[in-house]
């Protein structure tokens, strides 16, 4: 069982902003407003929520979701993303998302396809959650062209395309 444990410090800093990355690419992708925004940080929360509540989920997963509570890990990417404009806090998520591939593949080759495609599923669950144009939710795209290329680029990022 791949657990804390088997990381450094800094690999598991890493796999914590990796699950909060994985959201906030996509939002970076096409900035909207502040309804957009909320369903879009709940849509992420509800993908954490799921792991803690499924008995059945992934030891590696429930354990980075169950040490996310509290932890260091948003300040960290906070501090990351400080002073940037959308497109670069896209490309620090996608340079997050890469390193916690390579980390997941050498250290938990048993848990990375799991782990990745837990990454991806918080992405599309994200693009998913609130509409793109239209007027007062009438009309528009579930998913945009901007968040479907940027949902590429995650797959890509994670090696799992």
């Amino acid at each position: 069982m791949t657990a804390k444990s088997n990381f450094t410090p800094d690999e598991w800093k890493v796999l914590l902003q990796s699950m909060i990355a994985a959201g906030v690419a996509i939002t970076a992708a096409e900035p909207h407003g502040l309804w957009g925004l909320l369903k879009e940080s709940f849509a992420s929360g509800t993908e954490l929520a799921k792991v803690k509540t499924d008995p059945k989920a992934n030891a590696l997963i429930k354990a980075v979701v169950d040490d996310a509570e509290g932890s260091a890990a948003r300040d960290a990417l906070k501090a990351k993303f400080k002073g940037s404009k959308p497109a670069q806090i896209k490309d620090k998520c996608m340079e997050t998302l890469r390193e916690a591939a390579a980390i997941v593949d050498a250290k938990a080759p048993g848990d990375s396809t799991a782990y990745k495609g837990w990454l991806q599923q918080i992405s599309q669950h994200v693009a998913e959650a609130s509409k793109e144009g239209g007027f007062l939710g009438v009309g528009g795209v579930l998913v945009s062209e901007a968040e479907k290329a940027t949902l590429t680029e995650i797959s890509t990022a994670l090696k799992a395309a």
